[in-house]
């Protein structure tokens, strides 16, 4: 009855957001000790603490912001089927779906202030040791299955290390070594609460916002939380993918819209998939499938033949990228300079800086830095070297300017660079330019002497 009653209430709210009719949204009272009850009432297998502090947060989602509350249910219905599915894969407690709330609000492109991204929130190191690859191309961390997957194996450590569901939701949240820091320091205490005001400050009301996310979504009825049914799990169906793959104008072909099919496959950040690309599940909406495969062959054929070169020339110029490069380890010498060391590898002082996450030119002896290098030159390797190495020789006098025409894969940064007293600023003044882009072909000034 409950769930027949939150369907009427839900296509109510469509319905009148469907005529632009304005729905008063009518927030219901309840007292705490309503609240205590309800909580006590939930059936989990983690135990759900309830305080003050809780209480607040249920304040906070039931109340303060309602549209987010909203907008996490529409997109629960969507995501918490394959979070269920997961998780009983692993024997692990239902009530772990609502940590992917926490997280990121249910948002496959979430990205934090210290780079972890995706639904479940991964950052590069752990996203790696679960098996959760990135380039410059895709990111599995944005990849709802593979990203849920992993943090099931994640959990499932974290519960095996502290075998208590509460200090395995707050090592999820800071690492298991701020938790072991915190049993320590509270003199070897092994309940959250009791470790509490030892933790970081932002774990301290994570564990909270967990168990009121868990309230709010088992009762958004009695907060007259209404929203929608998301169907598009119902309608998906997938393609093995084993090639370069433009998705723009595979999507043209098949008569879908571009957003869409990005939508599905979140974790493609660049439109396309790259070559040497095994059995990759792209999804699909579900009533094209039959006729693509009619014409598999042929759009295989045509998705695979656009926009190659032009994605591989931003791959190879994009600040940080190590798309057709390999990683060398270099540990700092006595009288290095971070400079010195980029110009020996033949690589930008701002990727250097990026790949080891550098925001000035400081270095110590003894520091590793990762380095990411050009393969070795061979007939095969020959046009990653484009975008490396410059030549002077193409330079030329025309009119008493020194021009240079550039060649595919070169910027603006390789070129001033080949030249002795030139800079990217003193390149784009000869030239009277806007921005950094430039074309194949183009006549640049070098020098006006």
């Amino acid at each position: 009855m409950r769930g027949a009653l939150i369907l009427i209430s839900s296509l109510y709210a469509f319905a009148c957001f469907s005529q632009n009719i304005p729905v008063f949204d009518f927030i219901p009272d309840a007292t705490y000790e309503e609240v205590e009850d309800r909580v006590g009432c939930i059936d989990s297998e983690i135990v759900l603490n309830y305080n003050d502090k809780v209480k607040s947060f249920i304040d906070y989602f039931t109340i303060r912001d309602r549209g987010y509350s909203r907008r996490t249910l529409h997109y629960s219905t969507y995501y918490f089927p394959m979070f269920e599915k997961y998780l009983k894969k692993y024997d692990l407690p239902d009530a772990l779906k609502y940590l992917a709330v926490v997280e990121s609000g249910l948002r496959t492109n979430a990205v934090s202030h210290a780079s972890a991204v995706g639904l479940w929130q991964f950052i590069p190191s752990t996203g790696k040791m679960y098996g959760l690859n990135e380039d410059w191309y895709v990111d599995d961390r944005m990849d709802p299955e593979k990203a849920t997957d992993a943090a099931c194996r994640h959990l499932k450590d974290l519960y095996r290390t502290f075998d208590d569901w509460e200090l395995a939701i707050a090592a999820y949240n800071c690492g298991a070594g701020n938790v072991r820091k915190a049993i320590r320091r509270s003199g070897y205490k092994r309940k959250f609460w009791e470790i509490y005001r030892y933790l970081p400050r932002e774990t301290r009301s994570y564990l909270p916002q967990f168990v009121a996310i868990a309230y709010t979504f088992n009762y958004a009825f009695e907060h007259n939380l209404n929203y929608e049914i998301d169907y598009r799990m119902e309608n998906v169906d997938t393609l093995l993918v084993s090639q370069y793959f433009h998705l723009e104008t595979f999507a043209k072909e098949i008569n879908v819209c571009l957003d869409d099919l990005l939508a599905l496959n979140p974790s493609i950040k660049r439109g396309a998939l790259p070559e040497g690309t095994k059995n990759f599940s792209l999804k699909i909406p579900a009533e094209k499938k039959d006729k693509i495969l009619l014409r598999r062959k042929e759009l295989y054929q045509i998705a695979g033949s656009v926009g190659r070169e032009q994605l591989d020339y931003l791959a190879r110029n994009t600040p940080g990228s190590t798309y057709g490069r390999h990683k060398v380890t270099y540990r700092v010498r006595s009288g290095d300079v971070l400079g010195l060391i980029a110009n020996k590898y033949h690589v930008r002082l701002t990727d250097l800086r990026s790949w080891n996450n550098l925001s000035g030119n400081l270095i110590k002896v003894g520091q590793p830095l990762k380095i990411w290098v050009l393969p070795d030159y061979s007939s095969s390797t020959k046009d990653l070297y484009v975008s490396a190495n410059t030549s002077t020789s193409k330079s030329k006098l025309v009119d008493g300017q020194k021009t240079y025409k550039v060649r595919s894969g070169d910027t603006l940064w390789s070129i001033a660079n080949a030249y002795q007293d030139l800079s990217i600023e003193k390149l784009k003044s000869l030239n009277q330019l806007q921005s950094n882009t430039i074309q194949a072909g183009q006549q640049l000034i070098i020098s006006s002497r």
